[in-house]
């Protein structure tokens, strides 16, 4: 099951292991039974295995999917009927530019990131379909630096920065941001899309 690992008058935070069906069940009734509905699910969590196709082993492909694209498929496959029962809501989902563009040594990560902007229009017509307000979006963004990319050379991070137009790499709270925007009534009217937050990157 989850575990609290932070809480203030208005925050709570949870480790779950969204891979775990079972797991994100106990959660959602956790959350149901305690605030009684979500207006706002983001589905963030992610990891990367990065081999080349040839020499990608099957923990590699299989750890990948099963936190990038079944995990968000564990999430809002019941926070989203929820959504629809309730009459509101919005799900926005992290792909990346990988999954728009591909990328070599990234095989399994580019799938699921390709997957999550599929699955965003399809949850956009499915939970809207009987008239109900909810929206599903995906951000696809580009190099940020967060965590995952500490481990990278220099070398490559201004490489990475130079296929931007603004040349330079985006910023956690840019990511944060865009997610601000269609979590908001200012959004009231986007669904189904793919908003792309890379600083203008070519691939």
């Amino acid at each position: 099951m989850s575990e609290l690992v932070y809480e203030n008058k208005n925050v709570e935070g949870y480790k779950l292991n969204i891979t775990n069906v079972e797991d994100v069940q106990k959660f959602y009734d956790y959350v149901i039974e305690k605030y009684g509905k979500v207006d706002i699910l983001v589905n963030n969590a992610g990891v990367t295995r990065d081999s080349m196709t040839r020499k990608m082993t099957d923990d590699q492909w299989n750890l990948v999917l099963d936190v990038n694209l079944k995990g968000v498929f564990n999430m809002t496959r019941l926070f989203g009927p929820l959504m629809e029962v309730n009459n509101y809501g919005s799900i926005i989902n992290i792909s990346s530019v990988v999954g728009v563009y591909g990328n070599i040594g990234q095989a399994n990560y580019a799938a699921t990131k390709a997957g999550v902007i599929g699955l965003t229009k399809t949850w956009a017509k499915e939970f809207a379909r009987k008239g109900a307000n909810v929206r599903v979006n995906a951000i696809a963004p580009g190099y940020t630096m967060t965590d995952m990319l500490k481990t990278v050379p220099q070398d490559l991070l201004d490489k990475f920065a130079a296929l931007t137009m603004l040349k330079r790499l985006g910023q956690p709270n840019e990511i944060a941001n865009a997610a601000l925007f269609l979590a908001s009534e200012e959004a009231s009217y986007v669904t189904g899309q793919t908003l792309s937050v890379d600083g203008g990157m070519r691939l």
